[in-house]
């Protein structure tokens, strides 16, 4: 999805079983990571989020969003091509109201090393 000529960057989706409706923005040329892009590549990511985000409510109609990057394998990133994760969230999940920090929180995530 890019609803104009010349886009730096789109947003793709794949059928998702639990994620429902989520799906990547990810810039054209390749990046590693969010920290390599461009500024016309950071500016048009936001661009296309709004565009993105019109989209997802008037087909998904969620109650809220999470909205991320991960860089690096420490950092969860498994694919090294720069992608901005879109999901929407929804009330009757079983992990509603949890954010991102909420895994990354918890004690059993407490560095052995300090």
């Amino acid at each position: 999805m890019c609803l104009k000529k010349g886009c730096l960057s789109i947003f793709l989706q794949k059928p998702q079983e639990v994620l429902i409706g989520s799906g990547v923005i990810v810039p054209k040329e390749h990046r590693q990571t969010v920290f390599d892009l461009s500024e016309d590549e950071w500016n048009a990511t936001f661009e296309l989020l709004q565009e993105v985000k019109v989209y997802l409510d008037s087909k998904y109609k969620p109650q809220g969003y999470n909205i991320g990057w991960n860089v690096g394998n420490i950092g969860g990133q498994e694919i090294f091509h720069a992608h901005l994760h879109v999901i929407p969230r929804y009330e009757d999940e079983p992990m509603s109201g949890k954010g991102i920090r909420y895994w990354l929180k918890q004690p059993q995530n407490k560095r052995s090393q300090l």
